[in-house]
């Protein structure tokens, strides 16, 4: 496994040896071990998360005020813009996002600590993702950064308007956002 930071270096892409022939192609999505001695991410993950979503489908960008989760992402069919944006007050990244193209191609997973909001669209025609997470969902405690706030401008790679749900469209901007310390 090789770990590459972002300009956010607790945002790390994550790129999987992947062993190929006529046959088709293994590797290794998930080490515990490999994580903390490459990565040094100790966090224990507690729900596996698997979603399909049609091209132009826009989700999040998601986040939990209590019980936050650290989210290890990746996709196993079609293409998608992920993007994490730090929301820790405490860091000198606040209100910052990293944008990663993740694919079925390149097999690489994004780690995305607690503190962050998530959210992606899709590339493709469609897209299946996964995800794994270090806390279990808590829909009351559930909150939406909105994806088009202006002072975020995040460059999503967008041709048309997305497909957002009535939860997604009514975030909140980053300044009126509840965000962690």
């Amino acid at each position: 496994m090789k770990i590459i930071e972002t300009e956010i270096p607790d945002v790390l892409v994550i790129e999987p040896r992947v062993f190929e022939d006529e046959r088709g192609f293994f590797y290794e999505s998930y080490n515990e071990r490999v994580l903390l001695e490459k990565a040094n991410i100790i966090e224990r993950f507690v729900q596996d998360n698997h979603s399909r979503s049609a091209k132009n489908v826009l989700r999040g960008l998601h986040y939990q005020i209590k019980q936050p989760q650290g989210k290890l992402v990746r996709v196993v069919i079609g293409e998608v813009f992920d993007v994490a944006v730090d929301l820790r007050t405490s860091s000198k990244y606040f209100g910052q996002w990293i944008g990663v193209h993740l694919n079925a191609k390149n097999k690489q997973q994004l780690w995305i600590p607690a503190g962050f909001a998530h959210g992606f669209v899709v590339l493709s025609e469609y897209a299946e993702f996964l995800y794994k997470t270090t806390d279990y969902y808590a829909p009351e405690h559930e909150r939406s950064l909105l994806w088009s706030d202006p002072a975020l401008a995040i460059a999503w790679p967008l041709e048309e308007e997305p497909i957002v749900s009535a939860k997604d469209r009514a975030g909140k901007v980053l300044k009126e956002a509840e965000v962690f310390a």
